[in-house]
């Protein structure tokens, strides 16, 4: 009776890959192969284009909540990110139907509660 087990196949799979490894056919050497020069490598850093951090001046929080105050308050800020940006209401015309909302979810009836005895 053959029973496979992990042990036998771990046994056996070094000398098929050895087997495997030995069958390869070897490179040919050609005239081309052994004439050509090897291809130029061209360097390229990773940091050629680094430009150091530089640390803004924080302003004063007053100075800070008197511009926001200015602005509108948050109303504004939020107004402004939910209109989109300018560039975004410039490409659609102006008789153009407003695009469709956001799909706006799905209605799903709550269950039944159950009374407890």
């Amino acid at each position: 009776m053959f029973h496979s087990s992990l042990a036998r196949w771990l046994a056996v799979f070094p000398g098929i890959a050895a087997l495997a490894a030995v069958a390869q056919p070897a490179p040919a050497p050609g005239p081309v192969a052994a004439t050509a020069p090897p291809p130029t490598l061209i360097y390229k850093s990773a940091l050629e284009g680094y430009r150091p951090f530089a640390d803004e001046k924080p302003i004063p929080w007053k100075e800070a909540n008197e511009t926001v105050h200015r602005r509108g308050g948050w109303q504004a800020y939020a107004k402004e990110a939910s209109e989109g940006t300018g560039a975004a209401r410039a490409e659609s015309p102006k008789g153009a139907a407003a695009a469709p909302p956001a799909q706006s979810g799905h209605s799903m009836p709550m269950p039944a509660k159950k009374e407890k005895p």
